[in-house]
């Protein structure tokens, strides 16, 4: 039994190497340790790799500009109370923003992921058009979890979140995130809200919506922390 287990690890180990090495031919989406496509439909393997661009700033910096995302990368600010790492700023994905903004590269990289796979696809699938421009309310924020004195560090404070409020169509239609979730009169809206909601978590940690507390109630709430969730 001992032999067997040992054959096992050393087979594993083997096909590690040759994956990492490039020796096994495994298409790019099937390989861990492949750069990851950020346009592509995320699979069993997209947190790995998402995980990876955390510590390695160049290969996020390439998986972005393999993109048509507008963004620029930023010095490290490593002092004060909410370091900064491993940081862009994104100006526009597509959609344009409300504002430009500060993100964690893994944030902007999770981001790319939700507006090629989710974000246009539910646009185009209820109002058969594209989102023009995505509204939001920032991304930094030094403080802790709903600015409680003795909570841990929102994921505000590393730029690693988002607080998405609403987002606008090509014809100019406005999909609140606080009006239209729950949205009578206009189903459409509520439905696209939804969608939207649920192919975020293909994407990101963390995902909040209005349903998770009365805090989250006029939006979004999109982060790449260390543990996951979709609420």
């Amino acid at each position: 039994m001992r032999r067997i287990v040992m054959l096992v690890c050393l087979a594993g180990l083997a096909a590690g190497v040759g994956l990492w090495s490039g020796y096994l031919p495994v298409p790019p989406q099937y390989n861990p340790f492949a750069p990851i496509d950020l346009t592509a439909p995320p699979n069993l393997l997209a947190r790995f790799k998402l995980y990876r661009l955390k510590h390695d700033r160049a290969l996020c910096l390439q998986a972005l500009a393999r993109t048509d995302a507008e963004f620029r990368p930023l010095e490290d600010q490593p002092g004060g109370q909410c370091p900064l790492v491993n940081i862009v700023r994104l100006s526009r994905a597509g959609a344009g923003f409300s504002r430009s903004f500060t993100a964690s590269c893994p944030l902007a990289a999770a981001w790319e992921i939700f507006r090629h796979n989710t974000l246009q696809q539910a646009a185009r699938a209820h109002f058969g058009q594209p989102v023009a421009r995505v509204d939001h309310v920032g991304t930094y924020a030094c403080r802790n979890v709903y600015n409680r004195p003795h909570a841990r560090r929102s994921e505000h404070a590393r730029a690693n979140a988002i607080d998405v409020t609403g987002f606008v169509l090509a014809d100019g239609t406005l999909i609140s995130v606080q009006r239209d979730w729950n949205s009578k009169g206009q189903p459409a809206k509520a439905a696209f809200l939804r969608d939207i909601h649920q192919g975020a978590c293909r994407a990101f940690n963390v995902v909040l919506g209005p349903d998770h507390n009365a805090a989250h109630a006029n939006h979004f709430h999109f982060d790449m922390g260390s543990y996951w969730t979709c609420r």
